[in-house]
């Protein structure tokens, strides 16, 4: 393997342990599916003609929803600060509160975190899908507040792997030369 290849491996590694690790810390890793979903590949470039050239490409998957969490998501009604760059919004229009959304994912979180409010008229504890339709209203009125779970690490390691990346490509360049 390439000095280059190597050093760009280490980067993508390091991008996703940290990354990892910022869900653990800040609590976004409750059913472990983003934790798990985060993967890279580092491919060879190539040309128009599909020939190998120099260089390496690396992309990074996020699995269905890593980049809401990473960016955050605008409400409909207002929208946290730290949303400010980001390119996604609820619409009105959206069907965030659908039957789906209440009776699936976020009905079982509030099953699994055990959120139950009370109804006021008669005392008695609401259901966990209606518990669910509450929860989806919320965040579609505020939207979802950015983590930066994944750009934090990536801003980090272009400044910790950048200049280890460029000497190691100019190493291999060297090594070619010396080669021929």
């Amino acid at each position: 393997m390439s000095e280059f290849k190597n050093e760009i491996e280490k980067y993508a590694k390091y991008v996703i342990q940290q990354s990892r690790t910022n869900l653990t810390k800040k609590k976004h890793n409750n059913t472990k599916k983003l934790f798990n979903s985060l993967s890279y590949k580092v491919r060879q470039n190539r040309g128009n003609s599909g020939r190998f050239e120099s260089g390496y490409e690396v992309s990074f998957d996020l699995g269905d929803y890593g980049d809401f969490q990473d960016q955050g998501v605008h409400g409909t009604k207002s929208s946290y600060i730290e949303n400010k760059g980001s390119k996604f919004k609820y619409k009105s229009s959206s069907n965030l509160i659908g039957l789906e959304a209440a009776t699936g994912t976020f009905a079982e979180f509030a099953k699994r975190k055990r959120l139950k409010f009370r109804n006021l008229k008669n005392g008695k504890f609401i259901t966990y899908v209606q518990m669910g339709f509450v929860l989806a209203q919320s965040i579609k009125k505020k939207g979802i507040k950015a983590s930066k779970f994944f750009s934090k690490p990536f801003e980090k390691a272009d400044q910790k792997f950048g200049d280890k990346i460029a000497l190691a490509y100019g190493n291999d360049i060297i090594k070619k030369l010396i080669e021929k």
